[in-house]
């Protein structure tokens, strides 16, 4: 008897030492699972951000246009939310966004970002769990998917990343428009993600243009900058910017001409190349040569963490251990999304900033934030081609790879390339399999209805239309381009039938100037703002942009995936 009860033990420890095998096989066979958060989900991850419906969110305030005045200052200000039927008073809010913030008043219009926060006014405050509740206002976002279907996109490949769904906006029960509700990376956040035992937080920014938080500390130059420089646009011979009109928050240098190969004044990132503490390049060990870190924490930090970050960036930059200091398995899979969506606003981009750095025990990893210029918003026009086919392997634009160290490390190494091109390979699969078309349609269907009774929209209901038929068609085709990328393939997929500016691009309506995107030529001053974005005249509360002519057969938005 005993003799078998030693057999079945062994017989046990050996079926369960298979199947810890096998499970590992599967894991690294399959890495596109999901990886559960580390936290305990929270009752907004199915409620508020249920991604079935549409939400609603009523903002009651006794003076609101005394609100909308006050917005570029981005204050706090006392109101009563009901979401989804729910009421809860006394929270804060405010307006949010750098650029975007001092953007709103060019399209003639006051439909701003908002911030609200459920624990501003009362110690652990919440809704369903959440600390902080973000609202977006699809500027420069035709499609009013592109920050969406990012964050679906992030999540579904296992990413930390913000939780987001749609939500119908009323102030004092009047009609306000179609918003992205987004979670706001702090507290909760950090609690869903990491569980109770967390690290450090920051948001690393050199960008100050103007009505908004950036901190702007010394921005590097090219020594020689063009135009060409930035991201596509084209500007004029001879502009001399001390007889232009300045966004507000914006100074021009101070006298002289201007040419189009002459210097540029340093305005906190605007064309410039990103300071080296927000590429993440390690300087030395004084605090000072990191001030867009440290002057950017969303947790507190203490020296001692100021210490640990340094050190843990000059491992990743000498390239030896990087297992030690950073989350491979999380940034190879950021990176795999980051890269097939083609955002020139970001750490890849020449700004360098919109992107949330996360360090527990040394250990860094990337968090998304801010993709409403995504698939070539940032260019404010250019070759539809030229981006589908941007390579994986090289995605940075206004610098190099090498320029990149949360990057520069998975081309150092062959084993990590492998399982970045792997990663990239099943990712893929979301967008050959048909999976991606039926539900980018379903959630076009779903939004299409508040995009078209939107009386605060940036763009026509016809270019939205056209905008979400153009994404659609440029995911289909990247998907197509990088798989051939795989395959070692030199030729390119044709996207020239596609125009970038149609899903919305940087400045107004179809992109700065006109449907094309080029850069107007000035003189003298910049274009009316009480003019839609390609001379249609307002609607009072936005609506900027020629409208186009609505296509034959409208195939539908992104997808909601779940």
């Amino acid at each position: 008897m005993s003799t078998h009860k030693h057999v079945d033990m062994i017989c046990l420890a050996l079926c369960l030492g298979i199947i810890l095998v096998v499970s590992g096989l599967l894991i690294w066979q399959y890495p596109q699972a999901r990886t559960e958060p580390a936290g305990e989900e929270p009752d907004y991850a199915q409620g508020l951000f249920s991604t079935d419906s549409v939400h609603t969110i009523d903002i009651a305030m006794e003076d609101w246009d005394a609100f909308l005045e006050t917005c570029e200052n981005e204050e706090y200000t006392m109101c009563t939310v009901t979401i989804d039927g729910e009421q809860v008073e006394n929270i804060a809010i405010r307006a949010k966004g750098n650029t975007s913030l001092s953007s709103v008043k060019t399209y003639g219009n006051d439909r701003y970002s908002f911030k609200l926060e459920f624990d501003h006014y009362q110690e652990g405050g919440n809704f369903q769990g959440l600390d902080k509740l973000s609202l977006n206002n699809c500027i420069q976002d035709n499609t009013y998917m592109k920050d969406y279907l990012t964050y679906q996109l992030m999540n579904d490949f296992g990413m930390a990343s913000p939780l987001c769904s749609y939500a119908w906006i009323t102030v004092n029960g009047e009609d306000w428009g179609l918003y992205l509700a987004v979670e706001g990376v702090e507290e909760s956040f950090l609690d869903r993600n990491y569980g109770s035992v967390q690290g450090e937080l920051y948001k690393p920014d050199s960008m100050d243009m103007g009505g908004g938080r950036g901190f702007g500390g010394d921005f590097q130059m090219p020594e020689e900058f063009s135009f060409e420089d930035m991201e596509g646009m084209e500007g004029p011979e001879n502009f001399d910017p001390s007889t232009m009109e300045m966004p507000e928050g914006m100074e021009p240098p101070a006298g002289g001409q201007m040419s189009q190969r002459g210097e540029m004044p340093n305005m906190g990132g605007f064309g410039g190349m990103g300071s080296d503490d927000v590429k993440l390049v390690y300087t030395d060990d004084s605090f000072d040569s990191y001030a867009n870190i440290f002057n950017n924490p969303k947790t507190g930090i203490t020296d001692a963490d100021k210490t640990r970050l340094i050190q843990s960036l000059k491992t990743l930059n000498e390239g030896t251990d990087i297992e030690s200091v950073v989350d491979v398995e999380g940034v190879i899979r950021y990176f795999v999304v980051h890269n097939f969506v083609c955002n020139g606003d970001s750490y890849t981009g020449s700004m360098v900033h919109n992107y949330y750095l996360y360090e527990e025990d040394g250990v860094l990893s990337m968090i998304p934030w801010d993709y409403n210029l995504a698939f070539g918003g940032f260019r404010s026009g250019g070759d539809a081609t030229s981006l589908v086919n941007t390579s994986i392997d090289e995605p940075v634009s206004g610098g190099t790879v090498e320029d990149r160290p949360m990057l520069a490390w998975i081309f150092r190494h062959e084993e990590y390339t492998a399982r970045y091109h792997q990663y990239v390979a099943d990712f893929l699969t979301y967008f050959t399999s048909g999976e991606f078309e039926a539900e980018f349609d379903r959630v076009a269907e779903m939004i299409a209805p508040y995009v078209e009774k939107d009386p605060t929209k940036f763009c026509t209901y016809e270019e939205f239309r056209t905008g979400v038929d153009t994404l659609r068609e440029f995911c289909l085709l990247r998907a197509e381009s990088i798989q051939g990328q795989l395959a070692g393939s030199t030729e390119q997929v044709d996207a020239s039938h596609l125009t970038l500016s149609d899903m919305g691009s940087m400045g107004m309506g179809g992109g700065m100037g006109g449907p094309g995107g080029e850069m107007p030529d000035f003189e003298g001053e910049m274009p009316t703002p009480s003019t839609g974005g390609n001379g249609s005249p307002p609607n009072g509360r936005g609506g900027g942009g020629m409208p186009q002519a609505p296509p034959e057969v409208w195939s539908g938005g992104p997808p909601s995936f779940g």
